[in-house]
């Protein structure tokens, strides 16, 4: 039985250990999926956050034969591997949002913001 490959869309984020956090979850979603590819990085502005560090940016696009909640699941189990917390501390190791599945959109905020705007020409 041949698997069903859907095109993903990943957004990453980091506002600590910036290049290195980044560079973890490269690892990772290399591991994890089909043909990943990379936007390049860029810093932004934090929006609605209690810290005034910036956050550094990039976009994934990929293939990958789970299913859109396992990969959701898989996405959360490698953020807290890589050391995210949900503390009101504000402090984001690695955020990956789901951006696409095949051709359903979502985190809807987020496509309306600079960076994915910026970034999504270069998948």
């Amino acid at each position: 039985m041949i698997q069903k490959e859907h095109h993903i869309i990943i957004s990453l984020a980091s506002n600590i250990n910036h290049e290195a956090n980044l560079e973890a979850a490269r690892t990772q979603l290399n591991q994890l999926l089909t043909e990943a590819h990379f936007t390049r990085a860029i810093y932004t502005k934090p929006v609605h956050s209690l810290r005034q560090e910036p956050y550094l940016n990039q976009l994934c696009e990929g293939t990958t034969a789970l299913g859109m909640n396992l990969l959701n699941e898989v996405l959360k189990e490698i953020e807290k591997r890589l050391g995210r917390t949900h503390n009101e501390d504000g402090i984001v190791a690695i955020d990956m949002d789901l951006l696409a599945y095949d051709n359903e959109r979502y985190h809807l905020r987020d496509w309306d913001r600079d960076y994915v705007k910026n970034l999504i020409n270069e998948l």
